[in-house]
């Protein structure tokens, strides 16, 4: 499974971005995705994640003004972004949950909140 983030940029504190993920390859062995993020200095975390039923979860941090949702017909999976805050600023990473226990990740992509 490969995968494909984009949608990163620059934004003002308060205002939003969507992240796609397009999965390419054995889709059939995704189990769900997920968003996670790495701020300078500081270790990943998970932001949210969806299963193949819609189940999600997420960072408290985030909750309320992230949303994470997934389009099977497009093998994508998306991240929206509300109400950014200057602490959202990392670099965000797309990884899937695959039914043989490996979990692949994507590039990352670059979020940048400030004024």
């Amino acid at each position: 499974v490969q995968l494909q983030a984009s949608g990163g940029g620059l934004v003002q504190p308060g205002g939003s971005l969507r992240l796609s993920c397009a999965a390419s390859g054995s889709i059939f062995m995704i189990k769900g995705m997920g968003w996670y993020r790495q701020a300078p200095g500081k270790q990943r975390e998970l932001v949210a994640t969806i299963t193949n039923g819609g189940s999600t979860n997420y960072a408290d941090s985030v909750k309320g003004r992230f949303t994470i949702s997934r389009d099977g017909a497009k093998n994508t999976v998306y991240l929206q972004m509300n109400s950014l805050k200057p602490e959202d600023t990392a670099v965000y990473y797309c990884n899937a949950d695959l039914l043989n226990g490996i979990n692949p990740w994507g590039k990352g992509t670059q979020v940048t909140v400030s004024s």
